[in-house]
């Protein structure tokens, strides 16, 4: 064992992370801070930036060191990076400099063209740039090569061991089962009144309401922040700069408090990796996946339960206006448990939700195959809502133009929303098993539920493979039946059906 080489391999380890923390510090700042004529510029510069990492990543010292130390380390840490490095050598080192930097260049300036077309609903305008994004991953996932569906390559960059035979196989019955639950709630003698949330809400009591629950939640404001942004995102800049942001709307306040918690879901996982991965690739989530898990469990296992309510509704009620006052609890928790199809996914209830994924998913695995081409995608997205939520958008800000991630070349992330919901109501039944989460939620402790995640989940980083996870703390792999289990006996309950 080569005590050298292993110091100077885990030296460009943190040399790579030390560029990947600026690189998110000026993602961060420029989704929440930076002045518009700015973004071009430091868009040349995040390209700069990326290309460095990209040199690093491929560079004949990363072959060397990965060669002479594969087989001959005896520690689990470093064992577990040289397979992250190697795959990550071995994927990039595919795709030329040159693109690399360009396509990164095309990233960020893509993300402030689709802001100003969200906002000024103006499709067009964002058209070339994301039809450049789309011809970009459709050359990278032949550049890294997949055995059934072009689509699968760039599944596995958010989903290591999913494919679109899984998720075209697991989704359609989740879909019927989703929807068959949405007509019986529809059709129920019981409904809620969500007219009883309605009313002026200023932001600064919502963000006040909001930092409240975050440290309830036990994160960390000494390491951390919360921010406003158009899109709510979280983001890890290391394990002790983890930052949330999220959209304040006065005219419902749902939107920045379930947006904040679940941000805060993300951000529980990164500031509770582990230290000892620290300055290598490991000190980061397994998968978008188990990280959404996190994050939709704090969202809707947790916040939009009973018991959260129990105990939080007097404290939401000293932030609240007036018109909340003598609303009664349960009104109150059927309101935010309402289910209607709507238009906006990050607004949507926890019954429907997995159907705007189900819409994407579709969209873009056709895009990638060369089924579709970008030109088409309005009409598209419009059918498709129809004929999954029975809703169709009136302009393309409230169609496909509502998220960020197309713009900033996500393409094979969404179904990994839907996959962390599945993930989530498994982590939450073995939980139960150990801990009796409805008495903590309902005494307004969280310690013991964050604890078991993170003994759970969150130590490991990238240590431990997604589906490792599942399999170790649950003891199967991806089952949905979890999900539909969790949502049909709540919902009958709240509707009486």
């Amino acid at each position: 064992m080569n005590r050298t080489t292993e110091q100077k391999f885990m030296d460009l380890l943190k040399e790579q992370s030390a560029y990947g923390e600026a690189i998110g510090l000026m993602a961060w700042d420029m989704r929440t801070k930076a002045p518009r004529k700015g973004i071009e510029g430091r868009s040349e510069v995040l390209g700069v930036l990326s290309q460095k990492v990209h040199e690093i990543q491929t560079s004949p010292e990363m072959r060397e060191y990965i060669d002479e130390l594969k087989g001959n380390v005896d520690d689990s840490v470093l064992e577990r990076a040289l397979e992250e490095a190697e795959e990550t050598y071995d994927k990039t080192a595919k795709i030329p400099t040159d693109e690399y930097r360009a396509y990164v260049t095309l990233q960020s300036k893509a993300e402030s063209m689709w802001a100003e077309a969200k906002e000024n609903n103006d499709f067009e305008s964002f058209r070339p740039y994301l039809e450049q994004l789309v011809e970009y991953n459709r050359k990278f996932a032949e550049y890294w090569g997949y055995k059934n569906h072009r689509y699968d390559a760039l599944l596995h960059n958010y989903e290591p061991g999913v494919t679109v035979e899984v998720l075209d196989e697991v989704f359609p019955k989740v879909r019927k089962a989703l929807t068959d639950l949405l007509n019986q709630t529809q059709e129920a003698p019981i409904q809620p009144d969500p007219s009883v949330l309605e009313g002026h809400f200023p932001k600064e009591k919502q963000a006040q309401f909001s930092e409240a629950i975050l440290a309830r939640m036990g994160y960390d404001f000494e390491a951390g922040r919360l921010d406003e942004t158009v899109h709510p995102f979280a983001i890890g800049l290391n394990t002790n700069d983890v930052r949330v942001t999220t959209k304040y709307d006065e005219k419902d306040f749902r939107t920045a408090v379930f947006g904040t918690i679940h941000e805060g879901g993300h951000a529980l996982y990164e500031q509770n990796i582990n230290s000892k991965l620290a300055f290598t690739p490991l000190a980061d989530g397994t998968s978008m996946g188990i990280h959404e898990s996190q994050s939709l469990f704090w969202e809707n296992f947790i916040a939009r339960s009973k018991g959260f309510w129990k105990s939080h509704y007097e404290l939401f009620k000293t932030y609240a206006p007036d018109s909340f006052q003598s609303l009664p609890l349960e009104k109150f928790y059927r309101a935010v448990n309402e289910v209607k199809p709507s238009l906006i996914r990050i607004e949507a209830d926890e019954l429907t939700y997995c159907l705007h994924i189900m819409v994407r998913y579709e969209l873009e695995k056709a895009l990638i195959g060369g089924e579709i081409e970008v030109k088409d995608l309005p009409e598209l997205w419009n059918q498709k809502m129809k004929d999954y939520l029975g809703v169709v958008p009136e302009n393309d800000a409230e169609g496909l133009l509502q998220d960020i991630h197309w713009s900033g070349g996500d393409f094979g992330y969404f179904p990994s929303y839907a996959l962390g919901y599945m993930y989530a109501a498994q982590l939450d039944a073995k939980m139960r098993e150990s801990i009796d989460v409805d008495k903590w939620v309902e005494a307004g402790d969280f310690k013991e539920i964050k604890n078991w995640l993170t003994q759970n989940v969150h130590q490991y980083g990238k240590m431990k493979k997604p589906l490792e996870i599942m399999n170790d703390v649950t003891g199967e792999g991806l089952n949905p039946d979890y999900l539909v289990h969790y949502l049909t006996e709540k919902y009958k309950k709240i509707y009486g059906f």
